[in-house]
């Protein structure tokens, strides 16, 4: 299956296939002409998929590659520099490429440097989770972590080339296919009550496997479709961040080490639409239907926080302009809007959320 991003000059395509990785030069050719190439990935990716991808470059490329620890924690700048230095060791240039090998973590912090060494040079995404494939290597939405919040300091900067190899998930531990399924059920909330449908009758992942790379594949487009109506997130694009107000803030609370983002998102999506009920903005029973989707994908509802243990880090939310506070609700399943508030939105919640 292959889809293209259309933004001009800054066009790329998207690859999704199983057993890709495996072909992953091919496909690297069409993008690349030149002979150096840096891998980056992370510990528990690259042990798996790196050789092998590694492998199938070295008869046509200098390839060179650098792993950083796994998880949320390493998308900060103490982490930027040895990614620096292992790029200048390999005498990596402006025209040569990086690959991003790897889940939302190394797809946002390799794209990031990538944006930043030398003022810029060629990346690629190959995403190996669940989460990854269906939405962040997408878009060109590449950032790191502050202290006081998620994604505080980062750029747009669009891939050369997304590969998307389905079979890759076969080896990802269940919570994070929980995590991604977090994304895709998302989806299906702001755009597609067929897919919400489809995802809710399959009920779990299992069930889901017979036409995963539809599933994909749907998610995907979606993605495409919004990035080139609004490539810089100030339209349509912040629809996809359905969920995220609060799931950025419960992440951010608990420093990254509780609830990973498909999970916090799903906390997010349930509990902002059961507030929405309440004051009439979206249609009575949806939250409900919410709960039941995330239950069946072992997805949490709820974090047990209070939500003025939220709120500062709502204030630092990048959606949060001008005071304004743009919040993504559903009118009903499938069918969602912006809707601009300030954080006494979230004044109504009751208890811990």
């Amino acid at each position: 299956m292959e889809m293209t991003v259309d933004l001009g000059e800054k066009s790329y395509p998207i690859y999704i296939e199983n057993g890709i990785l495996k072909d992953a030069k091919s496909y690297v050719e069409k993008v690349y002409t030149g002979r150096r190439i840096m891998i980056i990935s992370d510990d528990h990716v690259y042990p798996i998929y790196g050789e092998t991808l590694r492998a199938n470059l070295a008869g046509e490329y200098e390839c060179h590659h650098y792993v950083v620890p796994h998880g949320e924690l390493s998308k900060n700048f103490q982490v930027l520099p040895g990614i620096y230095s292992a790029m200048l060791e390999a005498k990596i240039t402006r025209s040569d490429l990086i690959i991003a090998l790897g889940g939302g973590v190394i797809g946002d912090l390799v794209g990031f440097a990538a944006s930043s060494y030398l003022r810029g040079i060629p990346f690629i995404q190959i995403p190996t989770s669940l989460l990854a494939q269906v939405d962040s290597s997408v878009g060109g939405k590449v950032a790191v972590d502050l202290p006081q919040g998620k994604n505080l300091v980062g750029a747009f900067y669009q891939p050369k080339l997304v590969l998307i190899d389905p079979t890759v998930l076969a080896t990802l531990p269940e919570k994070f296919i929980n995590d991604g399924m977090g994304e895709v059920i998302k989806y299906g909330c702001i755009f597609d009550e067929a897919l919400f449908d489809t995802l809710l009758a399959a009920g779990s992942f299992e069930g889901l496997k017979p036409s995963l790379e539809e599933i994909i594949y749907k998610c995907v487009d979606y993605k495409r479709i919004v990035v080139e109506e609004d490539q810089f997130d100030f339209g349509r694009r912040i629809l996809l961040n359905f969920g995220h107000t609060l799931a950025h803030t419960i992440e951010q609370h608990f420093h990254y080490e509780r609830e990973s983002h498909g999970e916090a998102v799903a906390i997010g999506m349930y509990q902002i639409s059961k507030l929405a009920e309440k004051k009439g903005l979206t249609q009575e029973g949806t939250a409900e239907r919410i709960r039941a989707i995330l239950e069946s994908y072992h997805l949490p509802i709820r974090c047990g926080l209070p939500i003025e243990e939220l709120l500062g880090a709502i204030h630092l939310d990048k959606k949060n302009l001008d005071g304004h506070l743009k919040v993504v609700l559903l009118r009903k399943m499938g069918d969602s809007y912006v809707y601009e508030t300030d954080h006494s939105f979230f004044a109504d919640a009751e208890g811990s959320l």
